[in-house]
């Protein structure tokens, strides 16, 4: 009895261990949603501390030219996985794109509307007959008019700037007199750091439902896939060992590649370590389906698909609805 008891333990171990049925010859590819930055400090701890080794997968990392292609690239499966944003998938999914979220990154939204401190914007109430910038319509539009909202304005109210990914130059330039889509953890620290500084209005606080700012993406018919399982588990311990040594993981994170160890890298690290998600692979359903609604009474989808068909809870047992 003890010897079959040993052998059922061995075979209970064998079938459910990641590092044994996640094993692949073919490396994970995924793709970063831009260049390596303290956003991504789990996925690089787990990478130098050897989890996903650990799980039996090899994984490789990817800074894609244009920001906007990595999902689309999963949806094609010309890669595994993508790091993406919520507010992003939401429309993709309405579009059709085979797209499932399976981990979240960044468990809160980093996004803010910034101005100068020393400018005329003092409240957003200011911002009539002001410029705008923004990098990404749509969301970022729909993001902007319920801060308007808030404050008996519209976005008839402001003249909007396409400034692409210049958000900072252009508000210290003076093109702008705010900008929309500054990330508290890098815009803030990058004009304190040119000797100016800014003035955030978060997101969240001025009527727009809170989100995750980064998720990982798979393709939605590929979630059988061994290696995402095990993936998810090898970052949330990325995640735990991150937390529990943040300045042994800061020595990771900058020596992962040259040009990480900067002054702003450096202030977003601290800045960014409070906001990762620490359970990656649970699902908050509620916010999920509140920022879906935000998305649809702002017209920015229609007849969005059941949240069911593009996020996804891996640790859930199959079949398990939310």
């Amino acid at each position: 009895m003890r010897r079959l008891s040993g052998l059922l333990a061995g075979l209970f171990l064998l079938f459910t261990s990641p590092s044994v049925h996640a094993q692949s010859d073919e490396p994970l590819e995924v793709l970063l949603d831009w260049f390596v930055n303290p956003d991504h400090a789990p996925l690089i701890v787990a990478q130098e501390k050897g989890f996903f080794e650990d799980a039996g997968i090899e994984v490789r990392f990817t800074e894609p030219a244009d920001p906007n292609d990595p999902p689309k690239l999963v949806a094609a499966g010309r890669a595994d996985l993508a790091v993406s944003y919520q507010p992003t998938l939401h429309i993709q999914a309405t579009q059709g794109l085979p797209l499932a979220r399976i981990a979240t990154l960044v468990a809160t939204p980093l996004n803010t509307l910034l101005a100068l401190e020393e400018g005329p914007i003092k409240q957003i109430s200011d911002l009539k007959g002001r410029k705008i910038g923004y990098s990404v319509g749509g969301v970022e539009e729909a993001v902007l008019g319920a801060m308007l909202e808030r404050h008996d304005l519209t976005l008839d109210d402001v003249e909007l700037v396409n400034v692409n990914f210049s958000l900072s130059p252009a508000l210290m330039s003076g093109q702008v007199d705010a900008v929309i889509g500054a990330y508290r953890n890098f815009e803030l620290n990058q004009l304190d750091i040119e000797g100016a500084q800014g003035r955030a209005f978060y997101v969240e606080e001025e009527g727009v439902p809170a989100y995750d700012e980064l998720i990982v993406l798979a393709h939605s018919e590929k979630l059988d896939d061994p290696r995402l399982p095990a993936f998810v588990e090898a970052m949330e311990r990325g995640v735990q060992y991150l937390v529990n040594h943040p300045q042994e993981s800061w020595k990771l994170f900058a020596g992962y590649k040259d040009d990480l160890d900067d002054e702003l890298n450096r202030r977003a690290w601290s800045d960014t370590l409070p906001r990762f998600a620490l359970r990656p692979a649970a699902v908050d359903w509620g916010r999920y389906r509140r920022f879906a609604a935000f998305l649809e009474d702002a017209g920015i989808i229609t007849d969005p698909p059941p949240l069911s068909d593009y996020v996804t809870d891996l640790s859930r047992k199959q079949g398990e609805r939310p």
